[in-house]
């Protein structure tokens, strides 16, 4: 039998949501359709500063989804999309470009801001509450290209979710069966609300070796910094302190994948195949583990007592740590 291609495949299950829509689903809420909800979901393009710390592994134009949030034009994203970009445009459904300035970044969570330079003319999606959303509750992923681009999915499971570029979510969204164009996508509840942020594919989506899933960032993230986005483009304050290591859990150990150029732990002496063996004498049980034993030494600026395994012998490297956010090629408003 003849493999397929992911759009085709995506194509046939959109013929189930239809039906799934008013069975699994109840109906978005009466003062929305789906046809609102494909609307307020748009193409985003971006173009990166050529300079930018991130080009090597995310390229300099990147396109995935965005959610139009207000009316406006603030458009909400997953931040590696617009990470460092010095220009953006958004599409709409009905094939309308527009031009869109960089609001703003927070790399804790994981949120993208972009806005247009002219309202829209689209109805903004409503915030649900993600808090809310139980394993095996149905919800329909929504991404860019119309209801073509539409998956009816459940929750396979709500749990903290570790990235090796030190990143750490609290009750991420981990939902089956996949989206093949997650990157900014929308999570959409029963209510036809919002609950979450497109930022993964996942191989094992429910922690139990189900299958593969998206992860999604849970929207309840957004509202406690969004003024802080809107008004400097970042979070207020210090926020966590960042090394700049890759870490991968490796056979029980975790193993220093790359060190980033010029960041704390390369100054610091960390080097590539280095094994973390935890942080001020605490043994780090795993990535989430070593993350919070970071963060419970203070703010960004904070210095880090790593301990590592370097050329086989145990060493400790006391690294100055720093916002992550002033490594990066920002745009200069941040």
């Amino acid at each position: 039998m003849r493999s397929r291609d992911a759009g085709s495949c995506l194509r046939q299950v959109v013929l189930i949501a239809t039906v799934a829509l008013t069975t699994l689903f109840v109906v978005p809420a009466r003062s929305t359709t789906l046809d609102d909800l494909v609307s307020s979901v748009v193409r985003v393009k971006t173009f990166i500063n050529p300079d930018g710390t991130s080009v090597a592994n995310l390229g300099r134009e990147r396109e995935g989804s965005g959610l139009v949030i207000d009316e406006s034009g603030l458009v909400l994203t997953i931040g590696y999309l617009m990470v460092e970009a010095h220009a953006a445009e958004i599409i709409s459904s009905s094939g309308r470009a527009l031009p869109a300035s960089v609001v703003g970044y927070d790399h804790e969570t994981g949120f993208g801001l972009l806005r247009t330079l002219e309202p829209p003319k689209l109805k903004p999606l409503a915030f649900g509450r993600s808090a809310d959303l139980k394993e095996q509750d149905p919800a329909l992923v929504v991404s860019y290209g119309g209801t073509g681009a539409v998956l009816p999915v459940r929750v396979a499971s709500r749990r903290e979710f570790t990235g090796s570029w030190e990143y750490l979510v609290e009750g991420a969204i981990f939902t089956s069966p996949p989206h093949p164009a997650w990157s900014g996508a929308a999570l959409i509840n029963h209510d036809g609300k919002l609950v979450g942020v497109g930022s993964l594919i996942v191989g094992d989506a429910s922690g139990r070796g189900d299958g593969p899933g998206n992860m999604f960032v849970p929207i309840d993230a957004l509202p406690p910094i969004l003024g802080d986005l809107i008004a400097d483009g970042r979070i207020v304050g210090p926020g966590r302190p960042w090394l700049g290591v890759t870490t991968n859990e490796a056979q029980g150990r975790l193993v220093v994948a790359a060190v980033t150029p010029g960041s704390p732990a390369e100054k610091a002496g960390v080097r590539r195949g280095d094994v973390i063996v935890g942080v001020g004498g605490a043994v780090a049980k795993g990535l989430a583990d070593f993350y919070r034993g970071i963060y419970a030494q203070g703010a960004a600026g904070a210095t880090i007592p790593l301990d590592v395994l370097h050329d086989g012998e145990h060493r400790r490297f006391d690294v100055k740590s720093m916002n992550r956010l002033d490594h990066l090629k920002l745009k200069s408003t941040f």
